[in-house]
């Protein structure tokens, strides 16, 4: 997998941030708050799932792309990184999935 790409992309969301809303589209998802970056996360989630249902692999990467790129804004939004998720999955490595998610704690998202 080519991590630097995360690493770039991290970077740069990080620096656009604060710039003008009118000179960057990340600048403009913070500026409009979290609602506007998590409908963008649940947009580009349904067309990932659509892109799935067609099984044209282009379209998949395509849209599995977007969603990866609005959840990485989502997370700088909240101070955190690919490297938190990353960790979060090292953690959960060689775990059973069924023994995982019955040692979560309860939670409304569940």
């Amino acid at each position: 997998m080519n991590n630097d790409i995360f690493e770039q992309l991290s970077t740069v969301i990080a620096s656009r941030r604060n710039r003008d809303p009118d000179s960057s589209y990340v600048a403009s998802l913070f500026h409009k708050g979290q609602d506007k970056i998590l409908e963008k996360v649940g947009e580009e989630a349904i067309e990932t799932i659509l892109a799935s249902k067609t099984g044209d692999a282009d379209k998949i990467i395509y849209e599995t792309a977007d969603l990866w790129f609005h959840s990485m804004i989502m997370l700088s939004y909240h101070g955190l990184s690919v490297d938190d998720v990353a960790n979060e999955l090292a953690r959960r490595f060689g775990v059973s999935g069924h023994h995982e998610k019955k040692m979560r704690p309860t939670t409304s998202c569940d």
